[in-house]
């Protein structure tokens, strides 16, 4: 078995496989498929050439975050620093914001933010394409990878997708003309590979907030409860969107509905289904990319997010440079509202992915001394945020390993 082979069975048998698609941009001999357990996984469909095995396996090890992510260096702009929160990293700049289109703003999973810049960007010229994720035209039960351009119904692809896809293995996500929506790990994956292949231009990349990726599974158990048995060909699915938070809503061709609201839709299905990678994510809020939106929730006296129906707002962080100029373009177009916003406020009201980069040292510990090889994470100041909270750290790093240790024995 070639050496690229062999590496990619070792990050999928250890759990640490997102999906992203990385290795099949690098080899696309591989695809992603749905694997028993309804997440994404790479399958070889054509040999690879024994004599780019070399390269192509260092590309991997470079790029695929179930090997490594590396935190960026902070960008600059007018010769000052970024600013820095631990559990958001580095900004140029963060803002409140919404698409001034009543429409897209409506139809957006959190006020139509990333819909309204990408539709921007491609008639505006800057971008030749956008690559993102979309449910499926012929089965909206799935989502897959699409690129759009000048004539695409970008109010069509508005909403969230919480299921398996794998943007980054589109052909033209390394392209300098392209804009790359993604995961983080999806984000991270293009950034990485076009830095280790020493490209001079990259893709603007965005992305979002991302508590992780569910089970397929979890999905079509939910159409099930929701009345909608497995088979039923679909007009629609959407997770979000059409209001804020948006409601989970499904409608068969033949006319029957079926809805659940988000908390019970993520908070009792699709959530608890996330595969184990994300639950051990250094970086949910997109530290790679140019552009990260995620929602400006109401939250409770706790920082616990409300689930009142609203109008959407996001957070939106300029990582660099590059991103910043991008959103005050958006802005003095039309395109988006923004106003100015503390990274201070964005973490108090996104406590999950605060909680989740406090804890990650210690979970990681646990799984390494029940001996599942772990990703390596470089720059995320870990251990310095676990020994914040020894006492917390510790029970976390049981838990990981009581599980991991009882996984590893039922394989």
């Amino acid at each position: 078995m070639p050496r690229f082979d062999r590496t990619v069975e070792s990050v999928v048998r250890s759990g640490n496989c997102s999906g992203c698609g990385a290795c099949a941009l690098i080899d696309p001999g591989l695809s992603l498929v749905l694997d028993d357990d309804g997440f994404n996984r790479p399958v070889r469909r054509l040999p690879l050439s024994p004599k780019n095995d070399r390269q192509m396996t260092d590309e991997l090890l470079a790029s695929c975050p179930g090997i490594v992510v590396k935190r960026p260096m902070p960008d600059q702009i007018s010769g000052e620093e970024t600013r820095f929160e631990p559990a958001l990293g580095h900004a140029v700049s963060s803002w409140q914001a919404w698409a001034t289109d009543p429409e897209t703003r409506f139809r957006g999973s959190s006020g139509g933010v990333l819909t309204a810049l990408a539709e921007w960007l491609v008639d505006s010229g800057r971008s030749a394409r956008v690559i993102g994720a979309a449910a499926d035209a012929s089965e909206p039960r799935r989502t897959v990878a699409v690129q759009l351009g000048r004539n695409s119904d970008f109010l069509q692809q508005a909403g969230s997708r919480y299921a398996p896809v794998s943007v980054a293995a589109q052909g033209s996500s390394l392209s300098p003309d392209s804009a790359f929506v993604g995961k983080p790990c999806e984000v991270a994956a293009v950034r990485q590979l076009s830095e280790y292949r020493g490209d001079e231009e990259r893709p603007l990349l965005m992305s979002f907030f991302c508590a992780g990726v569910p089970s397929q599974l979890a999905t079509d158990r939910l159409l099930s409860e929701l009345g909608i048995p497995v088979g039923s060909p679909l007009r629609t699915l959407r997770y979000r969107g059409h209001g804020w938070p948006g409601e989970f809503y499904a409608e068969t061709v033949d006319g029957a509905q079926g809805s659940a609201t988000y908390d019970e839709s993520w908070g009792k299905q699709l959530g608890p289904s996330m595969q184990w990678r994300c639950k051990i994510c250094p970086d949910g809020v997109g530290e790679s990319a140019d552009i990260v939106a995620g929602d400006y929730w109401k939250t409770d006296d706790r920082g616990y997010p409300e689930f009142t129906d609203g109008s959407g707002v996001s957070a939106l962080i300029a990582r660099t440079t590059r991103g910043h100029e991008a959103i005050v373009a958006a802005v003095d177009a039309g395109v988006i509202q923004a106003d100015p916003l503390d990274l201070r406020q964005i973490s108090s009201i996104q406590p999950y992915q605060v909680e989740r980069r406090a804890t990650l040292w210690a979970r990681l510990l646990g799984r390494r001394l029940a001996g599942w090889k772990i990703p390596r994470y470089v720059g995320f100041q870990l251990l310095e945020l676990a020994f914040e909270r020894p006492l917390r750290s510790a029970r976390y790093m049981y838990g990981s390993f009581r599980r991991s240790w009882v996984e590893r024995f039922r394989r």
